[in-house]
C-alpha cells in the first residue's frame, strides 16, 4: 500500500498559521490528481489544496475549523486502494448517537427459541458528565421513558422549555408516571395564547438547531454559534468566531490607529469634465477595449499625478528611515464576500486608462470568487478606497501601514455651487486624504489633494503631464 501525506502548503513569510475551512471530500472517497480537497484560509486569502495523486482519501487527520501550520499533515491518500462503490461520506456522530452506540446490542433470537434471550442493560457511565445527553428532535428518537426516573422532564421538553422561557411548574406532565414530554410543552405554550400552527418560525427555532443566515462565517464544532430564542419575542443572537481575514483586518486597523499620527484633509471636485468624457467616448471605448470606462481609472491617474509631484505621499517609514518608492503600486480597496481586501495594481503609472480599468475588473472578479493570491495582496505604496459605491458622502479612510496615505472617494451627487458669481448645479465628489503626520506635513497633503482635484476637473492635464 502506497500512502501519501497531504500537507498544508507553504504560507507567506508573514503568515504563521491557517484554518481549514471546508473539506470537499470525505474519508473513503476516491480522489484524483490536482482535485481540490480542502479550502485553507489564511489571514489574506483562501487557498485550494490539490490532491497529490489519484487514489482514495483514507483518513482525515484535521477536521473543518482546525488551526494548522505550514507542512503539517492533515490527511492520507492511498494511491493503490479502490473506493468502494457503496462508500458514502460518513456523517459526524452526535452526542446521542455516541451514547447509544456504546450500549451493547441484544443477541439475535432464533425463530424456534423456546425462551426469550436476555438483553444486557446499557453500560453505566463511569463519570457524571457522561450522562449529558443532547436534546432530541422528536420523541421517536428518544430512549425508552422507562430508563428515566419518575417525574423527570424529558430532554426534548427540557430544551424547548428553556428556549421558550417556560417554567416547569406551568406544564402538566401526561407521560408515564407524570413525565413531561414535548407534547406537554406544546400544549402549555398554546394555552398561554400562542398558536403553534400560526407561529411556525417560533416552534422551528424552539425545537431544532437553527442554521445561520447566508453569508455567516463558518462556525467550528463546539462553538457557541447556535441561535437562542428568548420567550415569545423571538429575539435571537448568533455568536460566531471571526474569520482569519476579519481578525487580521481588525488587527491591522488597530495597528494603524496606534502607530500613525493620522490626519485627514478634504476637498471637493467638480466631476462634470470626467462625466462628459465618459458620455462622449464611453461606448466607443467599450467597443475598442472590451471594458467599460469607469471613474476609478481617472482617480488612479489623478492620484499618481499627485504622488509624482509630492513623492513623500508615496513614501513610508521604516524604523528611523524614510523610504521613497520610485514606483507606484496602488492598492484598490474591494469589498468581497469574505470581507475587505486591498489588491495591488503594480506599476500603475505605466498603465493606460484601459489597462487600469481591465486590471480593476480582474481584481474585483478574483476578490468575488476568492481567487486572490498572496502576491495580489502584498506590497503597495498608496491606496484608494471608494465608499461612494455604497452611497457614502464623506468619510475619513484609515491608513494601510506601512503606507503613509490613502485617498477616499465618495458618491458623486448634484449640488449647487458658485461659478463666476452664478449658482449652478454640478456633480460634486468629496475627496478625503488621510495621511501620517509623522512623515507628511499639512502643506504636502493639502497640495497633493489639490493636484488630484485640478487633474480631475481638467483631464487634459493627464495628456500634458501638468
Amino acid at each position: 500500500m502506497a500512502v501519501l501525506e497531504v500537507k498544508v502548503p507553504q504560507l507567506s513569510e508573514s503568515v504563521t498559521e491557517a484554518t481549514l475551512l471546508q473539506w470537499h471530500k470525505q474519508a473513503g472517497e476516491a480522489v484524483t490528481l490536482d482535485e481540490n480537497l480542502v479550502d485553507v484560509e489564511t489571514d489574506k486569502v483562501v487557498l485550494e489544496l490539490p490532491c497529490p495523486a489519484n487514489g482514495v482519501l483514507t483518513q482525515i487527520l484535521k477536521r473543518d475549523g482546525s488551526i494548522v501550520v505550514a507542512g503539517e499533515v492533515i490527511a492520507l491518500v492511498d494511491t493503490e486502494a479502490m473506493a468502494s462503490a457503496e462508500s458514502k461520506p460518513q456523517e459526524p456522530q452526535t452526542r446521542e448517537m455516541e451514547l447509544f452506540a456504546s450500549a451493547p446490542a441484544a443477541e439475535p433470537v432464533a425463530a424456534v427459541a423456546s425462551a426469550p434471550v436476555p438483553v444486557d442493560p446499557p453500560a453505566k457511565p463511569e463519570k457524571e458528565e457522561d450522562l449529558e445527553i443532547a436534546a432530541f428532535d422528536s420523541e421517536r428518537d428518544m430512549p425508552d421513558p422507562a430508563d428515566y426516573p419518575s417525574g423527570i422532564v424529558m430532554p426534548a421538553a427540557a430544551r424547548m422549555m428553556a428556549e421558550l422561557g417556560m417554567d416547569e411548574t406551568s406544564v402538566v406532565g401526561t407521560g408515564k408516571d407524570g413525565r413531561i414530554t414535548k407534547k406537554d410543552v406544546e400544549r402549555a405554550w398554546e394555552a398561554q395564547g400562542t398558536d403553534l400552527g400560526e407561529d411556525e418560525k417560533a416552534i422551528e427555532q424552539a425545537t431544532r438547531r437553527v442554521a445561520p443566515p447566508a453569508g455567516t462565517p463558518y462556525t467550528p464544532s463546539g462553538s457557541t454559534g447556535q441561535q437562542t430564542v428568548y420567550g415569545a419575542t423571538n429575539r435571537t443572537e448568533n455568536r460566531v468566531p471571526m474569520s482569519r481575514l476579519r481578525a487580521r483586518v481588525a488587527e491591522r486597523l488597530i495597528q494603524s490607529q496606534q502607530q500613525t499620527a493620522s490626519l485627514t484633509t478634504f476637498n471637493e471636485v467638480n466631476m462634470q469634465p470626467v462625466l462628459d468624457l465618459r458620455r462622449k467616448f464611453g461606448e466607443q471605448f467599450e467597443k475598442e477595449h472590451g471594458v467599460r470606462l469607469g471613474l476609478m481609472s481617472f482617480f488612479v491617474k489623478a492620484a499618481i499625478a499627485a504622488l509624482k509631484r509630492f513623492p513623500v505621499v508615496n513614501a513610508s517609514i521604516d524604523g528611523n528611515d524614510i523610504v521613497y518608492h520610485g514606483y507606484y503600486d496602488i492598492g484598490i480597496a474591494i469589498s468581497s464576500p469574505r470581507g475587505l481586501v486591498v489588491p495591488i495594481m503594480r506599476d500603475a503609472d505605466l498603465m493606460t486608462i484601459a489597462e487600469i480599468e481591465k486590471k480593476i475588473n480582474e481584481l474585483s472578479i478574483k476578490a468575488r470568487d476568492g481567487q486572490l493570491t498572496l502576491d495580489d495582496l502584498t506590497g503597495g505604496t498608496f491606496s484608494i478606497s471608494n465608499g461612494g459605491v455604497f452611497g457614502s458622502l464623506l468619510s475619513t479612510p484609515i491608513i494601510n501601514p506601512p503606507q503613509s496615505a490613502i485617498l477616499g472617494i465618495h458618491a458623486t451627487t448634484e449640488r449647487p455651487v458658485v461659478e463666476n458669481g452664478q449658482i449652478v448645479i454640478r456633480p460634486i465628489n468629496y475627496l478625503a486624504l488621510s495621511y501620517d503626520h509623522r512623515l507628511i506635513d499639512g502643506r504636502e497633503a493639502v497640495l497633493a489633494l489639490r493636484t488630484m482635484k485640478e487633474t480631475l476637473e481638467d483631464p487634459a492635464r493627464l495628456l500634458l503631464d501638468l
